[in-house]
């Protein structure tokens, strides 16, 4: 999926289905260390890491340049200090400023449609960029969520309806923290 389809994408999507842009998002997100044990950077594999930038725009079996990944991974920070705390101005500011190369332009298409397109700036970090503002204009950018079991912080996509999922897992992660804080009721 190129960086313009990204913005026609996200708005399309089966009730319950993750929107291919959050998917991609999400799995970027994930590919930092994160957990306990902690992950590894799964940017740092070569094959990974042109497999998760794949859906941004990277060309198809070219490797990612250093300077790219370095770049992608400040955006990566970036975006989960967005989505540790949505309503951070400072967060989104940062996001702002480390994307502040890549320049996108409009595109009336028909009555009622318009749609991004990229016209400067590195061409994935360009992606990434449309992919977010597609879900924030789809209004799915909330359901991205950090799991709330700090030793875990998995980002995935909530589906329910009332948009309260918790955790990335309720029977990895939900259901620990429950017993626990059940065992730490009846010690109290």
């Amino acid at each position: 999926m190129s960086s313009s389809t990204l913005g026609r994408v996200a708005g399309k999507q089966a009730s319950g289905a993750v929107p291919e842009a959050a998917a991609a998002i999400i799995e970027l997100l994930n590919s930092r260390p994160h957990a306990t044990p902690a992950l590894p950077d799964t940017l740092d594999d070569p094959e990974t890491a042109q497999a998760i930038l794949r859906p941004f725009g990277l060309p198809e079996g070219s490797p990612p340049p250093r300077e790219l990944l370095d770049d992608v991974r400040v955006v990566r920070t970036d975006l989960m200090a967005v989505v540790a705390d949505p309503g951070a101005a400072q967060a989104w500011a940062d996001l702002g400023e480390h994307t502040s190369a890549v320049t996108v332009r409009h595109a009336f298409s028909a009555p009622g449609e318009v749609r991004l397109r990229q016209v400067s700036g590195e061409p994935v970090v360009g992606g990434i960029v449309l992919a977010v503002a597609s879900l924030i204009a789809a209004g799915s950018w909330s359901r991205i969520r950090a799991c709330a079991n700090d030793d875990c912080a998995h980002v995935f996509y909530d589906t329910t309806r009332s948009r309260t999922q918790r955790w990335h897992s309720y029977e990895m992660c939900g259901n620990r923290l429950n017993v626990a804080a059940y065992r730490a009721r009846r010690q109290g």
